[in-house]
């Protein structure tokens, strides 16, 4: 037994021991995720179609690696009698991965396209749920004892975020592969693509995550009081816990309502859309990276403010997602298809990243320490078994609306003829987008009454996501209220209760305020503070997606959040305040302009981003408010104003600010204001 010393549990571990298993636990994620790219992506999706599957059959196919979790019920009472979590997940997971190579396979053993081959391809996928059923209890009870709680959120949104630069590599360069193989091969080895995509994933990256997996420690399992409890009174325990029993409803009703669409976008961008398999997986790329980038945002204001915020902001924001769909064809491909469909993986990124995030790391928080295995096992169960219930009930419903469709026109008639506009067309698919989106309305109301220990509300959240490097120990009276879209025509936008339509708008605002802050950071590093600054934030901003006309509309806000945003860098690097304050004004001033905005949308909108971000770092209002007043007349004879028209913009903006600080702000502001101030004519 000396040969398998290495699986053994650890009674006590130590801080390197910590540090190690992080490490490769790190590790582990990024080649998992490499192969989990093609298995649970749209590759593995275009395989079973070329096998001969058609819809009903791919929704099987994404429901089984889930409902086979459900199998864990019977792996609980495994673990506790055993109590070797790690041999138990290394051994099951090293056989479910081997079951991956006759899946490759397929081709070379039977005729394809085929029913025989789709059911192999099934039944193989069953065999390997089964094994990673075994593995997913014993996991996760594993880890919730080796990383450490207080880092859970930031370390977990790391190995996310290091998976996904993997997972996207790795599935692009697959994607490319069976294109130029399809694209140079006969009619009948066009398929032997994926089994090699499939044996160089398995063999490179597959195996090595056991490998890894077994050389991070485990903690020995706490001792269980009570004992000779049945694997019934186990399993009820959870349940029996009126919190946790509110998130295991939430997971079990959200997987199903979202997985009613979730794996069928490949299908219908294959289908439909009629999208090569490279485009689709390039799309992919695209949510990931985003997704990669707000793992960062997501897994720091978790830590700060909780899961249970973030999941219900970031679940919103994917209904709206699903809810995009609905428009990408008319009824077919058109000019606005494949902007959309950029637009909408880039927020499935940003919501899917804090949705995996969350709901990955509540369970461990809100599980009881010496009975996690239990605890977890009864979450992973209802999310596996509505993630499998999802693709099932979807595949029923796509087959029924297959040869249905429901048309929105518009038409108009007159001496001349008749003109039809098309709104709307559900044919197939559709009507799949749209009942999701609307069971996941229902099911969002699920998480309200779910406690969690430091919860706050979506409002400090999106102000903090609004203005990310604020303190939240701040004192809220001190902070700039969410009024800031008062001159924001998207402030329109949000009282339309369209669900994660304000966390759209903040994810917006909060790109525009973080690229001005990094810029200032960049341009601190050069003799010429304004000149530098002005290049870099001119780089930035013109890479927003505005045109000019978006630009005017929208000048005021941008200037507004550029200011802001720049300002923070004074809490990150010691610098002389007042010369960057003018620096920032100026800049900012003649950028927006030149990018299309109104000189005095712009100089107002300055005004009132330095003051608010004066106040945010602290720094002093007065010397704010004078140093923009100094800075915005300089620049007078540039954007064609007279020196009376930008102090006079510039007082506006900067007392409105201070109006929405505090009475304190105010007074401070007013000592700046020159004697021939509007104000004084009141």
């Amino acid at each position: 037994m000396r040969l398998f010393k290495f699986l053994k549990p650890k009674p006590t571990i130590s801080e390197k021991d910590i540090t190690t298993g992080l490490r490769w636990l790190t590790l582990d994620g990024m080649v998992s995720q490499g192969f989990n790219s093609i298995t649970t992506s749209g590759i593995l999706a275009a395989y079973a179609l070329a096998l001969g599957a058609n819809v009903s059959q791919i929704g099987v196919m994404a429901a089984i690696p889930f409902l086979m979790q459900t199998f864990q019920i019977f792996t609980i009472l495994l673990v506790e009698k055993i109590r070797r979590r790690k041999a138990i997940a290394v051994i099951s997971f090293f056989v479910a991965q081997l079951v991956w190579v006759p899946v490759a396979l397929i081709p070379l053993l039977v005729l394809t396209p085929s029913t025989k081959a789709v059911y192999l391809l099934l039944g193989l996928l069953i065999l390997n749920g089964l094994f990673r059923s075994v593995t997913t209890s014993s996991w996760n009870s594993w880890i919730r004892d080796l990383v450490p709680q207080q880092i859970l959120g930031r370390f977990f949104s790391r190995r996310m975020a290091f998976a996904g630069v993997v997972g996207a590599v790795f599935s692009l360069g697959a994607a490319f592969f069976v294109d130029h193989w399809t694209s140079v091969a006969s009619v009948d080895n066009r398929i032997l693509s994926y089994t090699i995509v499939l044996l160089f994933g398995i063999t490179f990256l597959g195996l090595a995550s056991p490998v890894f997996m077994s050389l991070m420690s485990e903690p020995m399992m706490q001792p269980v009081e009570k004992r000779g409890i049945s694997l019934k009174q186990r399993l009820a325990a959870p349940l029996k816990d009126k919190n946790f029993k509110k998130l295991v409803s939430f997971l079990l009703f959200w997987n199903i309502a979202s997985n009613l669409a979730i794996p069928f976008f490949a299908v219908y961008m294959l289908t439909r859309l009629g999208l090569p398999l490279s485009w689709i997986i390039g799309l992919s790329i695209i949510s990931q990276l985003f997704n990669i980038v707000f793992l960062r945002v997501w897994g720091a204001l978790v830590d700060r403010f909780g899961n249970k915020v973030i999941l219900s902001m970031c679940a919103s924001l994917y209904l709206l997602v699903i809810l995009g769909w609905l428009f990408t064809a008319m009824p077919e491909r058109y000019f606005l298809t494949i902007p959309l469909l950029v637009v909408l993986h880039v927020f499935a990124g940003i919501a899917m990243a804090g949705v995996n995030l969350t709901v990955s790391t509540i369970g461990l928080k809100l599980a009881p320490s010496g009975e996690a295995v239990s605890y977890l096992a009864s979450a992973s169960i209802a999310t596996n078994l509505g993630t499998g219930l999802g693709p099932l009930i979807g595949g029923v419903v796509a087959q029924f609306f297959d040869s249905r469709y429901l048309n929105f026109t518009l038409t108009w008639a007159d001496q001349t003829g008749t003109t039809q506009l098309p709104v709307l067309l559900l044919n197939g698919l559709d009507f799949l987008f749209a009942i999701a989106f609307i069971m996941g309305l229902a099911t969002i109301g699920l998480l309200t009454s779910l406690r969690e220990e430091g919860e706050v509300g979506s409002e400090i959240v999106l102000n903090s996501l609004l203005n990310p490097t604020r303190e939240f120990s701040r004192s809220m009276s001190s902070a700039p209220a969410l009024g800031f879209f008062s001159d924001f025509p998207f402030s329109y936008l949000k009282r339309i209760r369209i669900p994660g339509l304000d966390v759209a708008l903040g994810v917006t605002i909060y790109q525009i305020a973080e690229i001005s802050r990094i810029a200032a950071t960049t341009a601190l590093r050069g003799r010429r503070l304004s000149q530098r600054f002005s290049k870099a934030l001119e780089k930035d901003i013109s890479e927003l997606p505005k045109s000019r006309e978006e630009m005017r509309k929208h000048g005021i806000e941008i200037s507004r959040q550029a200011a802001r945003g720049a300002m923070h860098v004074v809490e990150e690097k010691p610098t002389d305040v007042e010369q960057i304050e003018g620096a920032i004004v100026t800049s900012v001033i003649k950028v927006v302009t030149s990018a299309g905005a109104d000189p005095e949308d712009a100089i107002l909108g300055a005004s009132q981003g330095i003051i608010e971000g004066a106040s945010e770092t602290r720094s002093d209002l007065s010397t704010a408010a004078r140093k923009t007043i100094e800075a915005a007349t300089k620049v007078s004879k540039q954007v064609h104003l007279s020196k009376k028209s930008v102090i006079t913009k510039v007082v506006e903006g900067t007392l409105q600010a201070a109006e929405t600080i505090s009475p304190e702000a105010v007074a401070q502001v007013k000592k700046s204001l020159p004697p021939e101030n509007p104000l004084n004519k009141k």
